[in-house]
């Protein structure tokens, strides 16, 4: 059986790293922040601790029972999996969250080496994952990323305004990946829906701009 001092020291590393992790998470308003990162990982060092105890318990009643611990364990990081998948947002092409739901699976996944002893390799996947948290986050903003962006445009049927549409485009060398068409007959206007990509992310309000000022345009929608 595992002492009792050692239980109490895993389970305190535990919730330290749990809650260093969650605060980075909570300081940039994130869903799962510095409470829930805590709980998960003092609940994955809880599990492993009951499998290593279920094991010896069951191994010094029986030395021939075959018990493997890492079942519980297993069963565990499955159900972090839900818990993870609930803070991820999808909204239009954009999707939120993922970080989030990574870091979630991972504080697990310390937790759950924490709770075996393992404390060199829990230690260690904690200062990478704060690496990867808060410095890799200066990086990542520097690397020039593709952004979707959906564009609804209406116009009177009478005006050619596709050509004048996309010389905006080509002007903000932005890529259309297709073009749909509506008629609205009743309000006599054409809808027309643009897929574009670009990889300026500074881009979306001057180019909502120049297509406002254009003198045809009776609505414009610019989302993604």
């Amino acid at each position: 059986m595992i002492p009792a001092q050692e239980i109490i020291i895993r389970l305190l590393l535990g919730a330290l790293i749990g809650g260093i992790i969650g605060f980075e998470r909570e300081v940039h308003g994130r869903a799962a922040g510095f409470r829930t990162q805590l709980i998960v990982c003092v609940a994955s060092v809880l599990i492993m601790i009951i499998s290593e105890n279920y094991y010896f318990y069951l191994h010094n009643m029986d030395a021939s029972l075959r018990i493997d611990p890492a079942r519980i364990s297993a069963g565990a990081l499955i159900g972090i999996g839900f818990l993870g998948s609930g803070v991820i947002i999808k909204s239009g092409y954009a999707v939120r969250g993922l970080t989030t739901a990574a870091s979630i699976w991972i504080v697990s996944a310390i937790g759950l080496a924490i709770g075996g002893g393992l404390y060199f390799e829990g230690l260690i996947t904690t200062a990478i994952t704060i690496i990867a948290l808060m410095v890799l986050r200066i990086v990542e903003r520097r690397i020039r990323t593709m952004r979707f962006k959906n564009i609804v445009i209406s116009t009177p049927s009478s005006e050619n305004a596709e050509d004048a549409i996309r010389s905006v485009f080509a002007r903000y060398k932005i890529h259309i990946h297709s073009t749909n068409y509506e008629k609205n007959q009743a309000r006599d206007e054409i809808l027309y829906y643009f897929i574009v990509s670009t990889s300026n992310k500074l881009i979306t309000g001057q180019l909502f701009n120049e297509l406002a000022s254009l003198p045809f345009i009776k609505n414009l929608k610019i989302s993604g």
